[in-house]
Order: structure tokens, then C-alpha cells, then sequence
């Protein structure tokens, strides 16, 4: 009996077999393979100077045909043959490809014969994913890859008890796949030219929390997308056919958020995020696109520690904060006099407020165990004595979400007068935020530019000049006070004209520094920078010089008025001893987010001559 059911399995095998090869493929519309929902699942984009496709994808393993990088038709008869191959298993094709292989069915009607497809239904189901969150970590200045801040992907399972199970959702992020020991410098180089592949990568939410959140000090924002079923099925079918695949890393536009876009393009064809992409993908432009494309559900801040420790102790009278920073540094003791003489109340919060920082010293900053646990242990011995369970204030949500800040493309148009020459002055700067920017949706004190070109015709003679190309200019002020001290730094590159006694010339030119900073109110600082420039150029009479010097400063910033003064002075000391001092004033006046009125004035010594320059015009942002 048992062999005669085999007998049978085999005839009737062999009948559908036959009847598959003799069937009629289907028939294939002329341009379904320029379809965007095609063009999108392949990651291919048109030339910019010819109509030919290319895809973005650098890993063979991507394609099922010979010439699937170059030619979207080629790659998708190449599906739909091997997607139509009797079997199943891990190396089927519609297993490795289950998004392409579900928008081929729809699209040509094919039948949704099921499929044993283990390694992806195991990985699919282990995700267990409901909704999907956008999730926006702000700007890191001190790492390079991060500079623009960070998006990732959250895939959020059926809630029950909503924050437990966040917690352990997984993630999905693109990132350079950059070795261990290679130094910032060089990541930052290979970063910007293409030379790291790029990797999607599954891991969970809380190791992201513990990476951005609690040892870079970064805010998170969290926008949860309103993506159906069906459409976040997609996004995990496409997320497991790139997944391990090889996309090369561009730092300024094939990047983090870039790679994003592209799946929620495919889970919501017609969306079109990418097309927003110009020169570069900037995170929080991106998420900005998300928001505009409707696609936003609900938004949820989550505070880094170190913003919810300075919060809390930020929320005690100055007096106690005195107090608490004096017990973390050994000058007053835990059950001192001028601790215990405080109520209740106030000495809970006191003693609260101060284990957290400690707490946060010792994981974050690495205070050393002999100093971090026995302090931690008397305060919470101190406190267990106490009848009060009042909870230290929440942090308030900024009225001003990063996505809602100004658009970072700046276009500035001024005129102005260099001795007495006048000019009008054209800047273009693609990217991303300075000092005297609105400061709403920005980190305060916080600079960051780069590609910057500054043009201008000079009237007396209709001399068009580059004044200056920054390639990249940042700067770092903040503040410090008896909790925190934080180094406040600058660093830029790129042409600049400097005067060499007989002539304006354009040199090539590197700066830096360091010092620090304090608050002297709510919006402004008072800032002390140590410097260091060199600059470069045949003119100059050695070839190069190097120049030691100081600025000392007065920063202001609110949403409607801005303010950057102080005084710079520097001494060359290898081509030609000279000072250079200068006295200068910057200020904004914002009208909204879209636009500023700006004015600049400075008075130099250089040379041993005195000349001022003075600039009034606009800045738009887009």
C-alpha cells in the first residue's frame, strides 16, 4: 500500500511539473520593470547625465541575474523565473527575496501558492513587529559619523505593557562597517569617499539606549509611523532580503537615514522620501520629510541621562546645589550639619538628586569604584531614613523638537564695506547650523558647518572673489559649572583670504582650539579659547605661517535674537612676526524659522594698519 501511494505522489509530481513547463509565463508589461515600487525594491536610481539605471547595491549577492546592477528589466525577469521554480527552502528565491517575491504575485496575478521558508519565518516571527518608530538620536559633535545626529528603526511588538516590551524590541540600523582601531580621522576620510561597506543590522532597543542615550549623552526622539499591517510586512521583507548585503557608506548622503527612507519607500510605495535627497541626507532633514509625508503617528522624548541628571539637580535652590556638589567631592559629609539641618522634604531631594549623579559619574564618566561606592552607599543609607517619597521632577519635553528647528540649507545675500571698497557678498552653505542661527530645535552653543562658499563682487572694480570655502568649521561652547566641566573646542579647514602685507590672497588654512565656558544667564555664556592656525600658501614669504593666539567672547542666543562678540588675537611667528587683533560683533534678528536679518562688524590690527569691514543682508533657509 505504502508503495503504491508513493507511486502516486511521484506520478502526480511529475504531471504538475510538466504542466508548469508547458504553461504560458506571463505575460510581462513593457514597463513594469521602471515601475517605482520595482525601481525601489532594487535600489536603483537614474543616472544623473544619461537614462540608463544603476543600483545602489554593491553586493552580487543582491541579484539573481548576471546584469541585475545595471539593468532593472533584466533583474526582474531573473525574479520572476526563479520565484516560479518548483521547491522551497532557505535558498529559494522567493526566500530570499519575499518582498519581490509578494509584489510580483500582486502585480501579475501569479497564485499565492505557500512557501516552507524556515530561516525567514523564524527571523520574521522572533521580530514579532506591530508598528514601526522612527527613532532620532541628536547630534553628537564628538564623534564624526554622528555629528549630523542619528536615525534608526524601532520595531515595536503588540503592547501590552508598553514600556517593558519596548525595551526589548529590535532595532534596525545602516552603519559604516568600520574596523575597530581606525582613528576618527581616518573614519571620518573613508567615510566621506566611500571606502567603508555599509551593513543593516538587527539589534535590540535597549543596547541602542545604552549606546546613545547613557554613554553619548544623546536625546532621543521617537516617532512612531503610521504604517498598516500589511505595510510593515513589507518593511521586514525587505529589511531580511538587504540584510548582510554590501550598500557602500557615504557619509553625507548614501548614509544612516538615507538607507531608512528607502524601506519605508518600500513598505508605503508612492511615499517617495527619497526624492527629497539632493546632495546629502542630514537625519534630522530626513525626519523632517517623514513628518511631511504624513507619515507620523505620535512622538515620544526620551531624555539621555545626562540631561535628566543635570535637570534634577538643575531643580534645587543654588544653595543645595552648593551642597550636593560639595558631599561629591568630599568637603561636606553625607550626614553633615548643613545637610541634616534641612527638612525633610528638601534634604530627600537633596540626597536623591546627588546619588544620581554619582550614579551617573561612575558608569558614564568612569569615577573609580573606591571613591563612587562607598558615597553611593551612604546616600542611599542617609535617605532610607527619610519618610518621603516624593520622585524627582520629570524632564520637560523642549517646546521645539529637533525636526521642527530651521531647514539647514542656508542661502545669504549682504552687502557690505572692506576699508572702503564696497561690496555685495553671495554665501552658499548646504548644511547644517551656526552659532547665530535660530537656535530653537538646535543644541546650544553648538556649530557645525561644512562645503560653505563665500563669493563677492567688489564694486570699485567689478572683481568677482571667493572670500572664503569652509569645508568643515565646528565649534563646541558649553558650559560649565561645579557639576559638570566639559572642554569647549573648535576645528575647521579649507580657503580663507589672508592679507600678506601687500595683498589679499586665497591660502589654504587649519584652525583649532580649546578652553571653556560659563553661563552668565539663561541664554548667554561668556567663552575663552586658547587657538591655533596655520596657513598655507605660495605668497606667503616662507611658504606657510603658524599663529598662536586667544579669543575671548560673549555668546547670546533665543528664538528671536542672537548675538556673538568678543575680541581675537593671534601672533605669527614664522613667516613674519606680527600680531593680528581684532574686535568683532555679530548679530541675527530671526523672523521665524525661514529667515534672519544679519549684521557683522569688525575692527583689525594687522600689519600695523587699522581696518574695519561691516556686512548687513539676509539669510533664507531651506
Amino acid at each position: 500500500m505504502g508503495f503504491t501511494l508513493r507511486i502516486g505522489q511521484a506520478i502526480l509530481w511529475l504531471a504538475f511539473s510538466t504542466a508548469w513547463a508547458q504553461a504560458e509565463p506571463p505575460a510581462l508589461p513593457d514597463n513594469l520593470h521602471q515601475h517605482p515600487a520595482w525601481l525601489t525594491l532594487g535600489h536603483y536610481h537614474q543616472g544623473r547625465f544619461d537614462s540608463g539605471y544603476t543600483s545602489q547595491a554593491d553586493d552580487p549577492a543582491f541579484f539573481l541575474s548576471e546584469n541585475g546592477k545595471t539593468s532593472p528589466r533584466a533583474e526582474l525577469v531573473a525574479t520572476l523565473e526563479a520565484i516560479q521554480q518548483p521547491g522551497s527552502g532557505d535558498s529559494h528565491a522567493r526566500c530570499r527575496f519575499p518582498a519581490r517575491d509578494a509584489w510580483l504575485r500582486e502585480q501579475l496575478d501569479l497564485p499565492q501558492t505557500p512557501v516552507n521558508c524556515p530561516a525567514f519565518d523564524d527571523w520574521a516571527g522572533t521580530l514579532n513587529t506591530e508598528k514601526v518608530t522612527l527613532v532620532f538620536a541628536a547630534s553628537y559633535l564628538n564623534s564624526p559619523s554622528s555629528m549630523f545626529g542619528h536615525t534608526f528603526l524601532r520595531l515595536d511588538p503588540p503592547q501590552d505593557d508598553a514600556e517593558a516590551d519596548l525595551l526589548l524590541a529590535n532595532t534596525i540600523s545602516y552603519a559604516a562597517d568600520a574596523a575597530e582601531h581606525d582613528s576618527e580621522l581616518l573614519f571620518a576620510y573613508r567615510g566621506i569617499f566611500g571606502g567603508y561597506p555599509g551593513i543593516t543590522s538587527i539589534k535590540p532597543y535597549y543596547e541602542m539606549i545604552r549606546l546613545y542615550n547613557d554613554i553619548e549623552h544623546r536625546d532621543l526622539w521617537e516617532y512612531t509611523l503610521n504604517l498598516d499591517q500589511q505595510e510593515v510586512d513589507t518593511l521586514l521583507a525587505h529589511t531580511w532580503e538587504i540584510q548582510d548585503k554590501n550598500f557602500d557608506y557615504y557619509f553625507f548622503d548614501e548614509n544612516c537615514a538615507y538607507r531608512l527612507l528607502a524601506l519605508i519607500d518600500a513598505a508605503r510605495p508612492g511615499t517617495e522620501l527619497l526624492s527629497e535627497v539632493s546632495t546629502h541626507a542630514i537625519p534630522s532633514d530626513t525626519v523632517r520629510w517623514v513628518r511631511d509625508a504624513g507619515l507620523v503617528e505620535s512622538v515620544h522624548y526620551r531624555p539621555s541621562a545626562a540631561t535628566a541628571v543635570a535637570h534634577r539637580l538643575n531643580t534645587l535652590p543654588s544653595e543645595h546645589q552648593t551642597i550636593a556638589a560639595a558631599m561629591t567631592s568630599g568637603y561636606v559629609e553625607v550626614n553633615g550639619p548643613e545637610v541634616r539641618e534641612l527638612e525633610d522634604k528638601s534634604r530627600a531631594r537633596l540626597l536623591d538628586a546627588t546619588y544620581d549623579f554619582v550614579r551617573y559619574q561612575s558608569e558614564a564618566e568612569g569615577w573609580p569604584r573606591e571613591k563612587a561606592a562607598p558615597l553611593s552607599h551612604q546616600l542611599l543609607v542617609s535617605r532610607s531614613q527619610i519618610d518621603s517619597e516624593e520622585s524627582l521632577p520629570d524632564v520637560p519635553e523642549p517646546q521645539i523638537r529637533d525636526d521642527q528647528g530651521h531647514d539647514t540649507f542656508r542661502l545669504s545675500l549682504g552687502a557690505g564695506q572692506l576699508a572702503h571698497n564696497e561690496f555685495t557678498e553671495l554665501t552658499i552653505r548646504p548644511a547644517y547650523h551656526d552659532l547665530l542661527d535660530p537656535p530653537a530645535g538646535y543644541r546650544s552653543g553648538a556649530q557645525l558647518q561644512f562645503l560653505r562658499l563665500d563669493t563677492r563682487l567688489y564694486h570699485d572694480n567689478d572683481e568677482l572673489q571667493i572670500e572664503r570655502l569652509t569645508g568643515v568649521e565646528i565649534r563646541s561652547l558649553s558650559p560649565r559649572n561645579q557639576f559638570f566641566a566639559p572642554i569647549s573646542w573648535q576645528v575647521g579647514f579649507g580657503g580663507r583670504r589672508t592679507d600678506t602685507g601687500t595683498d589679499r590672497v586665497l591660502a589654504p588654512y587649519l584652525e583649532g582650539g580649546a578652553g571653556g565656558s560659563w553661563r552668565l544667564g539663561q541664554n548667554t555664556q561668556a567663552f575663552a579659547i586658547a587657538t591655533a592656525d596655520v596657513e598655507i600658501d605660495d605668497d606667503i614669504k616662507r611658504g606657510y605661517d603658524v599663529a598662536p593666539g586667544a579669543d575671548f567672547g560673549l555668546l547670546h542666543q533665543n528664538n528671536r535674537f542672537s548675538l556673538l562678540a568678543g575680541v581675537k588675537t593671534k601672533a605669527w611667528i614664522v613667516s613674519s612676526q606680527h600680531r593680528q587683533d581684532q574686535l568683532y560683533a555679530e548679530a541675527n534678528w530671526h523672523i521665524g524659522r525661514e529667515f534672519s536679518l544679519f549684521t557683522k562688524f569688525t575692527r583689525e590690527n594687522h600689519y600695523h594698519r587699522y581696518q574695519s569691514t561691516w556686512q548687513a543682508g539676509l539669510h533664507a533657509y531651506f
